[in-house]
């Protein structure tokens, strides 16, 4: 029946539970299942394209696809795990009785908005000889594609891969061209599947039990924008408490003084200074030392130039970016969020000026490196530079396939875009774009030159050492706008030319200092952090395989990890300064001990889930022992939270939502209701409430602060009238406390 559809211009369809006969539509016996509709655009547009509809893209007849072919999408997951009143009514409801909750199979379900996309890829499926997973080429994009191919219910029919790193014509046409076996994308499949299910158990199970126990205790997520309901993960807690544990350290940090000599030399050719190696905590220790010497702090004296050592030194060109060293890098230059860069980057790769984001390598293969070396004149052109390729042979630095596994660096694509297309791309595209261009251009650039000068200064037998540099050659240095503190370190390194022996006036001094705490993480930081834990555990073991598994989360999920605790509002970003909110406190001080607060456990968790990747491993095997230790935690939840002394953070986190004095009733607060601000008095008959936004703008809490205690803010800017116009103006309570604009006087 199937190959006479395939043989006709008409097919038999189902509309309303009727069969109707629809003209025109070519059945191939190929379908291709992309994950989204964008992937499926990018798809088609190496093709021919005979047909587009809501749920499907027809392609014509080719060399690739004889019969033509179909591209259907999912829009994300198109199915999930069910939820735990889906298996047992009871369920649905929080009850530490019925904790824990352990599904003896688990079952997926069609998410409830996409019921449609589903059935008509159930449809195309059913209709097909060959089916392609079209998928990202990671383990979400495996997951993707198996679950809702299984959830179809299809059986006896070749399945096939598409593993690309671009999206360009020539890589798509040759992807499609080589399809890979299935065998290792159901690897990737088991492995994801194990993941889902047992974040699923973990997820499910703790944090209802810690939610449940901590209500006991009191808490009553009273925080600005709070929920008293915790979410507790396998990747998101551990991540949560590093960040906790950095807070605490600066919290409970002590400064403590110390003493340092320094000296300052007048020589023939110019000033320069000099620190000795000698740094004690008692002022008198550094005093006796000055005094044996029969030197004092401030006195004019003889010093000699004791060694001048000039070394011409050279620095590399950074390595090609992964995405985590993009993210890091983009939010260290331009304070963007590792989630908006994974989001643009996919724009940029979706638009086919780069290559696969998220990469984990830095390294790129020798058919890269074939392209990119003929596109040099052009890559420049585009960064609107000019240099002369120091060398067009590829380095082990940045080409080695042998460190190349399922995708390569991050890199332009052969598509070389032109200035229209430049002009239309939004600032961060433009930006990263440019810093991707950047590196990779650093392969064929000159090395950073610089000369380091190092001076040993004897001043009655206490030696000070100065370093400076002087720079040669900018390099590749010239391919970044160099930042104006950088600017300002190079002039104040460059020292006067001194020569060995040479008399300088010296003025010795005591320098007093503070330790200082440890600096709190910046968003850009946290990718580093998760990625780089290893270094903050002791254990041997527990190091190598951090190490092994590159530490907590991966590179496609830790910037989602970062917006996870953002969104349970467990940390605040304010200048990319990264704060955990009396929330996460509330709940780090509850896991604290456990094993939900360890890096460790799970590292451990992400080296079998790679096994399980690499065939080595049991799904089955590793979803029992997850509900072993979900069933270990439930038991010891009540233990742990009661062990918490948790009352002080309850109470901050009650008095941080407090804004303002109610301007109406005057003996209520100001308080944050999730979807508005309002009196806390409204028990009272308070029904004072100020909106969260108005004009298409969301206000601060010191927007509001400022409107309840003077009647007025100052000017603000971001408005948008109904006529889709941008404005600004100041907001201020008029006589009957209402929130009005009050514009600027011309």
């Amino acid at each position: 029946m199937l190959d006479y559809y395939m043989n006709c211009s008409i097919v038999l369809c189902k509309l309303n539970g009727k069969q109707k006969w629809k003209d025109g539509l070519f059945m191939s016996n190929t379908v291709i299942f992309a994950e989204k509709p964008s992937q499926a655009k990018a798809y088609a547009e190496a093709f021919s394209i005979k047909d587009k509809s809501k749920t499907h893209i027809q392609l014509q007849s080719c060399s690739t696809f004889p019969k033509g072919a179909i591209i259907t999408w999912g829009i994300g997951h198109l199915v999930e795990l069910q939820q735990p009143g889906e298996y047992h009514e009871k369920w649905g409801k929080w009850n530490l009785t019925d904790l824990p909750i352990l599904p003896d199979n688990f079952q997926d379900a069609v998410s409830k908005d996409k019921k449609a996309q589903f059935a008509a890829v159930k449809k195309y499926f059913q209709q097909a000889d060959l089916i392609i997973n079209g998928c990202d080429i990671d383990r979400e994009g495996s997951n993707i594609f198996q679950s809702t191919f299984f959830l179809t219910g299809v059986k006896g029919k070749e399945v096939k891969r598409l593993w690309i790193n671009s999206l360009e014509k020539e890589e798509v046409l040759k992807g499609f061209n080589n399809l890979q076996p299935i065998e290792k994308d159901l690897r990737m499949y088991q492995e994801a599947k194990a993941r889902q299910i047992s974040d699923w158990l973990v997820g499910i199970n703790l944090s209802r039990a810690y939610t449940l126990h901590l209500q006991k205790r009191g808490y009553k997520g009273n925080g600005s924008k709070g929920s008293s309901a915790m979410s507790v993960g396998r990747v998101q807690s551990p991540a949560l408490y590093l960040i906790y544990q950095r807070q605490q350290e600066i919290e409970h940090f002590k400064p403590e003084p110390f003493f340092e000599l320094e000296g300052n030399f007048k020589a023939a050719n110019g000033s320069y200074k000099g620190m000795a190696k000698i740094k004690e905590k008692q002022k008198e220790t550094v005093s006796a030392l000055l005094e044996k010497e029969g030197l004092l702090p401030g006195e004019v004296t003889e010093g000699t130039v004791q060694n001048v050592e000039k070394k011409e030194k050279q620095q590399q060109a950074p390595k090609l970016h992964s995405l985590s060293s993009l993210q890091s890098t983009a939010n260290k230059r331009w304070k963007y969020s590792p989630s908006d860069v994974l989001k643009t980057m996919q724009e940029l790769y979706l638009k086919k000026l780069v290559t696969y984001p998220r990469t984990d390598c830095n390294f790129i293969t020798e058919n890269e490196f074939a392209y990119i070396r003929q596109n040099v004149k052009a890559y420049q052109q585009l960064l609107k530079v000019e240099f002369e390729p120091a060398t067009l042979e590829a380095k082990k630095r940045y080409v080695d396939g042998s460190k190349v596994e399922e995708h390569f660096a991050l890199v332009p694509t052969k598509n070389v875009p032109n200035q229209s297309t430049i002009q239309n791309l939004s600032q961060m595209e433009k930006n990263l774009y440019n810093e991707v261009l950047a590196t990779t251009l650093g392969m064929f650039h000159r090395p950073y030159l610089y000369e380091e000068t190092k001076i040993i200064t004897n001043v009655k037998n206490i030696e000070f050492f100065t370093t400076g540099k002087v720079e040669k050659d900018k390099g590749w240095k010239a391919l970044y706008a160099a930042p104006k503190k950088e600017d300002k370190e190079e002039q104040a390194a460059v020292l006067p030319a001194v020569t060995k022996a040479e008399s300088v006036e010296s003025t010795v001094t005591i320098k007093e200092g503070m330790t200082k705490p440890p600096k709190p993480y910046t968003e850009g930081q946290l990718i580093n952090m998760m990625k780089t834990c290893g270094k903050l555990i002791d254990d041997e073991e527990d190091i190598e395989i951090l190490k092994e598994v590159e530490g907590i989360g991966t590179e496609a999920t830790r910037s989602g990890i970062i917006e996870t605790i953002k969104a349970q509002r467990y940390i605040e970003v304010q200048k990319n300064i990264v704060t955990v909110t009396p929330k996460g406190s509330v709940l780090c001080e509850a896991i604290e001990g456990t094993l939900l607060s360890s890096p460790s456990m799970t590292a451990k968790w992400e080296a079998y889930l790679q096994k399980i990747g690499k065939g080595e491993g049991s799904k089955d095997a590793f979803i029992q022992k997850t509900k072993e230790f979900v069933t270990k935690m439930v038991g010891e939840t009540s233990q742990r939270v009661d062990q918490t002394n948790i009352e002080n953070v309850i109470q901050e986190e009650a008095a941080s939502n407090q804004l303002a004095a109610c301007p109406a009733c005057k003996s209520g607060s100001i308080q944050d209701r999730k979807t508005f601000f309002g009196c806390s008095g409204y028990r009272e008959g308070c029904t004072f409430t100020l909106p969260k936004k108005i004009a298409g703008k969301s206000l601060t809490t010191n927007q509001i602060k400022m409107l309840c205690e003077k009647g007025k803010t100052n000017k603000i800017k971001g408005f948008t009238s109904k006529k889709k116009k941008s404005f600004e103006a100041a907001l201020k309570l008029d006589d009957q406390r209402k929130i009005a604009f009050d514009f600027p006087k011309k």
